[in-house]
């Protein structure tokens, strides 16, 4: 995946999103199942940030419109984060003891932690009930991704990772942290319109250094790993 695809692809997806809304104006169905098992533990790779100013206020406007919706889970602003690999499905109990190969893990790790990588020109992307931020990584961190990835491949978290990929391109093409889950097949009225009146703001660059820690599904819980 190279760094000037990215643009059309965020494009395309909020061009097929919005198509999607026009023909489906309820919020439908409402979901009986999490998105992920909220009190399980996955583990994964990626950056915490310093939040721009610009994506704090975006955040509280975001609360503050969706604060009395049960169905819409908004990203924790000490959770803001973005995936470089996610490696598991919440497999994990809080406490409970990682198997012994996670020190493989933590070997193929070595070499990519700390590293800092940054994600510039930050967007809103809308998919059917979820809303996204997203940007244009650097050059090094595609390279680093794909790396990585092909390392895991290789090694005994192989089956971990292609189930948590099971319905998605491995790696995701998108750079992003996940601002908004709603419970139904479609997000409401009211949040396409915060969206509609966004989606061409830039809401600045970001750059973090890589970790790899035990996290849930939103990095509430966040659990680095010392390497």
């Amino acid at each position: 995946m190279k760094s000037y695809s990215l643009p059309d692809i965020y494009r395309s997806t909020n061009l097929n999103t919005i198509r999607m809304w026009e023909n489906n104006a309820e919020i439908g169905d409402i979901r009986e199942e999490n998105y992920y098992d909220p009190l399980k533990l996955a583990l994964a790779t990626g950056i915490k940030p310093r939040m721009p100013i610009l994506v704090s206020q975006l955040i509280d406007e975001l609360n503050e419109l969706t604060r009395d919706d049960s169905l819409a889970d908004t990203l924790p602003e000490h959770s803001f984060h973005f995936t470089f690999l996610p490696l598991t499905l919440p497999l994990y109990e809080e406490n409970e003891r990682l198997p012994s190969k996670v020190e493989q893990l933590k070997s193929l790790w070595a070499g990519y932690h700390s590293k800092k990588i940054a994600i510039r020109n930050l967007r809103l992307i809308a998919l059917s009930s979820q809303l996204l931020l997203a940007g244009i990584p650097d050059e090094p961190a595609i390279a680093m991704r794909q790396s990585f990835c092909k390392k895991i491949l290789e090694s005994n978290w192989k089956n971990e990772l292609l189930m948590r990929h099971s319905s998605s391109p491995l790696p995701a093409p998108f750079w992003h942290s996940t601002i908004l889950r709603y419970s139904a097949a479609f997000i409401p009225a009211t949040v396409r319109e915060f969206f509609l009146e966004r989606q061409e703001i830039d809401y600045g660059d970001v750059v973090g250094e890589l970790t790899l820690a035990r996290i849930s599904y939103n990095w509430e819980k966040f659990y680095p790993f010392e390497i």
